[in-house]
């Protein structure tokens, strides 16, 4: 179960939240929240992956947001322990040709599919990156050799790209109307290509549904955000000291952001990672300015084996760490960080996995769920709509019209 600790400056009510919660599910975009229906997209997900791993070698995901940061979240913090011949590889992300020919150039002659990942089919991004893919398989498989290798995760009834894939006859999933994309991860947006990698997409939702049991720790969460927001504390800072979960924070930043930044408030979402940004950030977290607070993600490792080894001489003055794990040490950097942050006045929260577990599917999956609903509360205690994104609109009406696009 995943846990959240405040320390003990903080006395905590969380029937506001709990309250606040009540009015998320009412909402017509609180899908997610219900694990058992998730869960049935599990045989027809597991089919389509293993079909994927028998005939190619990449898997390219094509979309933006959160129809990739999640399941590229869990993707890069499992994938190291999973057996899959099929690599995920990602693309119609950003408009960078260069990050679109490192993609072509490592596929190179393999074989490959495509999983496009659109509500709409209209996004220009993922539009234009799977365009050039598909050309790339018609060219190398044919028409209907092409068809088959392409995967259409998109809107049940309407638009662009589910009318090319009813046409087509591509493979298809839905995006679910009462699911947004950041809210996605545990739908068939993220599921297909994290089961593709071999990751046991069935342990994720068991975390999730773990999870849901108990959501009083996220609720403790969002009322100290809440909290911490009314004192002018407008940044919040998620710390982790393992560097495969860099992706997630970026999930992270993605989710509260799109959900609170609105109506000229929120609070802003940044992450680091530690020890490394210690020696680069750590002076201005630690005596810079106060309006910052800092939420550790503290997952145990409970797999690495390796120790300072012993030497006959102590040049580098570490004989005081031999026979030490880097495991052990790495929990006394973390908690030493703790330690001095809080003293020099940063609010400091821990969101604890458990230690059983440590960096597993079901910890991936409580951790996402955790979340998910930890946002949603947090922005209706703050009077904004977590589900929507009104200003993500404006930079797409000055781009379009600056490319000539009709109608702009």
């Amino acid at each position: 179960m995943i846990k959240f600790s405040a320390g003990e400056e903080f006395q905590i009510d969380v029937e506001p939240a709990k309250s606040a919660f009540l009015k998320v599910k009412e909402m017509e975009m609180s899908g997610w929240l219900d694990v058992a229906r998730l869960s049935g997209q599990v045989p027809e997900v597991l089919a389509a992956a293993e079909k994927i791993r028998s005939d190619s070698d990449f898997l390219v995901c094509i979309g933006i947001g959160g129809s990739y940061l999640g399941h590229k979240a869990v993707i890069d913090a499992l994938a190291a322990g999973a057996s899959s011949r099929t690599k995920v590889l990602y693309a119609g992300n950003s408009l960078s040709g260069f990050a679109l020919e490192k993609v072509i150039s490592e596929i190179g002659d393999s074989d490959f599919s495509i999983n496009v990942i659109s509500k709409s089919g209209t996004t220009t991004e993922p539009a234009v990156a799977f365009r050039i893919f598909k050309k790339m398989l018609i060219e190398k498989y044919g028409v209907e050799g092409a068809a088959r290798r392409i995967y259409a995760t998109t809107d049940a009834n309407s638009g662009a790209l589910h009318a090319e894939a009813v046409k087509n006859g591509y493979t298809r999933f839905v995006v679910p109307d009462d699911i947004g994309g950041r809210y996605s991860v545990l739908t068939a947006v993220g599921l297909l290509p994290i089961a593709v990698s071999g990751i046991d997409i069935q342990a994720l939702i068991r975390g999730a549904a773990e999870c849901s049991k108990d959501l009083d720790s996220a609720f403790a969460y969002a009322t100290l955000r809440a909290l911490l927001a009314s004192r002018d504390f407008d940044t919040e800072i998620l710390a982790s000291f393992e560097p495969r979960l860099a992706t997630f924070s970026e999930w992270w930043k993605q989710l509260f952001g799109e959900s609170e930044g609105k109506n000229g408030q929120g609070i802003f979402p940044a992450a680091v990672n530690y020890t490394t940004d210690l020696h680069s950030l750590g002076q201005y977290l630690q005596d810079g300015r106060r309006n910052i607070f800092e939420t550790m993600l503290i997952v145990p490792d409970t797999k690495c084996k390796i120790q300072v080894p012993e030497m006959d001489t102590d040049v580098d003055g570490l004989k005081y760490l031999e026979g030490k794990s880097l495991a052990f040490i790495n929990e006394k950097a973390q908690e030493a960080t703790v330690e001095a942050h809080r003293a020099g006045g940063i609010p400091v929260f821990e969101i604890l996995a458990p230690a059983s577990m440590g960096l597993a599917a079901e910890t991936l999956g409580g951790l996402i769920y955790f979340f998910e609903v930890a946002c949603a509360v947090s922005a209706v205690m703050q009077g904004v709509n977590p589900f929507d994104q009104p200003g993500v609109e404006s930079y797409k009406k000055n781009m379009f019209r600056l490319l000539g696009k009709p109608g702009f």
